[in-house]
């Protein structure tokens, strides 16, 4: 029997922790003078341990890095799984571990244009030994048929394309774009991808893809024999990638990229500037990933917009769309005016299988799998009794395990990851992972079993999550010495890339991730779990679960992939129509929501792409709604939201019937808002206008917060009344002209309601959420850390650094809104706090927080510490700066010798990054300087 959890007994909140190791750095300035490395360490008392911590005897490397054994839970034995011939133990090795033969996919021997370096692709030599570096030498068969559809190669049609996830869809579009940005030395491209995530994954790949490569002539023709394809010119230069996403701190500047990464709202505006200010021309290639997105009305939307806006001005821009989930493939060929192609193909197999109390059933197919279902769902146990199960999965004894979903989950985990092999758990909630990866870790071989090549990488991962400002997750803490982890959107994006890194090369064995995250990460596995098909308490969709069953397989790892859908028993009517339902059919949604289509309007009239009505319908008509919807309907739609428009004041119409947008109007497109959200920040600001309080920061930083979804936002009204109580005279004086009155505060804390059912209701609901949210933002601005905000008002740390990257844009956005408008000084008050926001720190930190790595609590630290100038540190030597990064850190338990020079060693490596960046940035300023002299 499994031993009573102690979990009580060892959990301590970030908090807690924090106030028990906390200790005093003396601050005294080192600017100038050195100091041992050692006297900068802050001295933790050795605490006694306890008898039984005593007993238990570990290898020296189990008390590397802090590693703290007393939170352990007690160990529990996974259910074995037995075989249609007998029972197998959950430690061996079972059928599906084994190396299987399956046929290979031709080579380019057998046909040579399955290599990337055939004339007949047009691409520089470098470019194919770099892709050649990243592991792709050759192509597959249907990525060849792709590439060479009519006029592709020479960027004369679009194209879109379906292929499975995991089946190479993303190299088709590489090498199309690729091709258009090294035939023209003045050639741009714009990759739109739907998650912040993958933009940032996307921009590193294209870095290590263009490295050190210049640009060279004309591509388009193939030479003639004998002749050199590749010709470098005097005036070359290299590929610059950059990529443009919400919290990033690059601004959307047209002539600093040859190649944008962006997720949808970016490119959108991205593409408005471009129109706007004539240098669209250099355009030559738009790829949409994910296209099938393009009917998700909250965002995806704006997909067409832009596809859209590009048709319509009739330049040789080659547009490629592509999914893994498209039904209605045709639509979108006849939209765009391209290609099709689809495909089926994936380089590794995948079986797929149903656990359904305790027992598992194969399902290569829907058909198959709905057969199984079908009979297990009869109500006679002659039929149940026909369907026998390809293996079984015994009942657990620990009551952690009593659940049969659970059991599953966990043992098939636990084969997996003994067998050496990946396995990525899909659960449908935040609470959900975590549970299980803890459940899934007491099932696998402690830190001190594992071979020591492991346990040192995994030490080093602890290392590395405790080196972050936020700390470490105590549950992570937990799972990681067994190689089992979580990925969530409560996680900070530090710690997301650093668990992903470890899981892709294998330091990590399980990864644990909600059903939201599975068309947003990259985490391919041997085998894929899902733990009931829920996300929330609402069923998934047709198409997350191929996502989420798509990421089974990795090709040049595995042999095959394999997917474990367990089922409760109340979901089996569900899941049988979830399996058998087909992918939904894509369509416009620019008319389900009257937003959509005066959004679009209000955009093309904006940036001068339809000034009439006759250019206004051809508009219109190159939409994908032209395709899917009623003539008469639409026509009926866009009278409608053009009336509106022009009766909110963002279009007129002159005598000659034509259309302008207002100031208002185009600061609401140059501020990349809707109508409805411009009308509310217009009459913030005009309110701002007459009363801004500029004696405090609070009115700022409620400017600066995004307009809330109140449907979305969970506030803890206990925490705002206690937040409103700290409050100083500026900050009540902002509360009292926004309307937001204590005593509705007081009546939510006891159970009370806002109401929303008329737009004055809505709009003051949104005062309240976003003044809640304006607090948090005020915490960060002040150095208060991002964990430390979390614990505060009940939230995950990843959602409040979401909150913050958000802001971050939000606040570009407001300041082009003000400048549209010509509103100057507020423009100006705004643009001195998005420093602030961005550096997450004070007015007097600015300065240090450009320096790479320095930010908040490190540049206060280096200020205290008497570099108060970036030319402080740049004149330091990184020996010098050592001891402050040291002080900088999050306290810990001291190390063995040999990794306190590790960990002493990576500071060190990060502290002459900072010394350089500080010089660059001290050169930038002489420069200056000497300029206005």
């Amino acid at each position: 029997m499994a031993q009573p959890s102690r979990l009580g007994i060892w959990h301590t909140t970030t908090l807690q922790s924090a106030a028990d190791h906390q200790q005093s750095i003396q601050t005294t300035a080192v600017a100038g003078q050195k100091r041992s490395i050692h006297e900068s360490l802050p001295h933790i008392p050795k605490q006694p341990r306890r008898a039984e911590e005593a007993s238990n005897k570990r290898p020296a490397t189990a008390h590397r890095q802090g590693v703290s054994f007393s939170r352990e839970l007690p160990k529990l034995l996974a259910s074995t799984i037995q075989h249609a011939h007998g029972s197998v133990s959950a430690g061996e090795p079972s059928e599906y571990s084994q190396r299987r033969a399956i046929a290979a996919t031709p080579t380019s021997t057998a046909d040579p244009l399955l290599s990337l370096s055939h004339p007949i692709y047009g691409l520089p030599k470098p470019l194919v030994a770099n892709f050649a570096s990243q592991g792709i030498k050759t192509i597959y068969p249907w990525q060849k048929l792709c590439l060479l559809g009519p006029g592709l190669l020479r960027g004369e049609k679009n194209l879109v394309y379906s292929a499975p996830t995991g089946g190479g869809k993303s190299l088709v579009a590489d090498v199309l774009m690729l091709r258009r940005v090294f035939e023209d030395r003045d050639a741009k491209a714009v990759l739109v991808l739907p998650y912040v995530a993958l933009v940032q994954e996307k921009v590193r790949w294209l870095r290590n893809i263009v490295n050190s490569i210049s640009r060279a002539g004309d591509l388009s023709q193939t030479p003639p024999e004998g002749q050199k394809l590749w010709a470098p010119r005097a005036d070359e230069d290299t590929i610059r990638v950059v990529g443009f996403f919400g919290g990033s701190k690059v601004r959307a500047t047209w002539a600093d990229f040859d190649i944008a990464v962006c997720t949808i709202e970016k490119a959108n505006s991205l593409i408005n500037t471009a129109i706007d200010d004539c240098s669209i021309s250099k355009l030559k290639a738009v790829v949409l990933d994910e296209c099938h997105m393009i009917d998700d009305g909250f965002r995806g939307y704006l997909l067409e917009l832009l596809t859209t806006k590009l048709l319509c001005l009739g330049r040789e821009i080659q547009v490629v769309a592509m999914s893994a989930t498209l039904t209605n493939i045709d639509l979108l060929k006849r939209w765009l005016q391209g290609h099709s192609y689809e495909t089926h193909y994936r380089p590794v197999p995948i079986e797929e299988h149903l656990v359904y109390e305790g027992n598992v059933y194969p399902a290569a197919t829907t058909a198959g799998l709905l057969k199984t279902l079908t009979h297990l769902d009869a109500r006679t146990q002659a039929t149940q009794s026909s369907v026998l199960p390809m293996r079984t999965i015994s009942p657990s004894d620990h009551k952690e395990l009593k659940d049969p979903v659970t059991n599953a989950v966990v043992a098939l985990a636990n084969e997996t990851a003994r067998a050496g092999y990946g396995v990525l758990v899909f659960s449908s909630s935040r609470a959900g992972c975590e549970s299980d990866a803890v459940l899934i870790s007491r099932v696998l071989p402690a830190l001190h079993d594992a071979p020591t090549a492991v346990q040192e990488r995994r030490l080093d991962l602890l290392g590395d999550l405790r080196s972050l400002s936020s700390g470490i997750d105590p549950k992570l803490e937990q799972t990681i010495p067994a190689g089992v982890a979580f990925h969530h959107a409560g996680l900070t994006t530090e710690e997301r890339e650093l668990i992903a890194g470890a899981y892709d090369a294998g330091v990590l064995k399980v990864c644990v991730a909600t059903c939201s995250l599975a068309a947003g990460i990259n985490l391919p596995a041997r085998r894929v779990i899902l733990h009931n098909a829920r996300m929330g308490r609402e069923l998934v969709g047709p198409a997350m679960l191929r996502q989420m069953r798509g990421r089974a397989g990795r090709k040049g790892k595995d042999e095959v992939g394999e997917t474990y859908l367990c089922c409760q028993q109340d979901d089996l009517e569900v899941v049988v129509d979830l399996i058998n339902a087909e992918l939904p059919q894509i369509s416009s949604c620019l008319i389900s929501d009257k937003r959509r289509i005066q959004r679009a309007l209000l955009e093309v009239i904006a940036i001068r792409l339809a000034t009439g009505r006759e250019s206004l319908d051809d508009y219109i008509s190159k939409t994908m709604l032209a395709y899917t919807a009623d003539p008469i309907l639409i026509q009926e739609h866009v009278e409608e939201s053009l009336a509106d428009l022009q009766k909110m004041e963002f279009i007129t119409v002159d005598a000659f019937s034509n259309f302008n947008a207002t100031k208002l109007g185009k600061a609401i497109v140059a501020s990349s808002l809707d109508p409805e959200d411009g009308t509310f920040v217009y009459e913030e600001l005009k309110k701002a206008l007459q009363a801004f309080v500029l004696d405090g920061e609070m009115h700022v930083l409620y400017n600066f917060t995004p307009i809330p979804d109140t449907s979305t936002v969970t506030v803890n009204w206990r925490v705002f009344w206690n937040e409103m109580q700290e409050l100083d005279e500026s900050g009540l004086r902002v509360m009292t002209f926004l309307g937001l009155r204590p005593v509705m505060i007081n009546k939510m804390l006891h159970g009370g309601t806002l109401k929303e059912n008329t737009p004055e209701e809505r709009e003051i609901a949104r005062r309240y959420y976003r003044f809640y949210l304006a607090l948090q933002l005020r915490d960060l601005c002040n150095e208060v850390p991002i964990h430390r905000v979390a614990q505060k008002y009940d939230m995950p740390r990843g959602s409040v650094q979401t909150l913050a990257q958000t802001c971050q844009g939000f606040a570009a956005g407001m300041i082009k809104f003000c400048e549209c408008m010509d509103w100057g000084a507020m423009a100006a008050a705004l643009d001195y706090f998005s420093d602030r926001l961005k550096a997450g720190a004070r007015s007097d930190l600015l300065a240090l927080a450009k320096i790479t790595f320095v930010k908040s609590r490190t540049a206060r630290i280096f200020w205290d510490n008497g570099f108060k100038t970036v030319a402080a540190v740049a004149n330091a030597d990184p020996n010098e700066l050592l001891p402050v990064l040291m002080q900088a850190q999050p306290n810990k338990a001291r190390l063995e010798a040999r990794d306190e020079q590790k960990y002493r060693d990576k500071l060190f490596a990060k502290a002459r990054i900072i010394a350089e960046s500080a010089n660059r940035l001290w050169q930038i300023e002489m420069r200056q300087d000497i300029e206005e002299e």
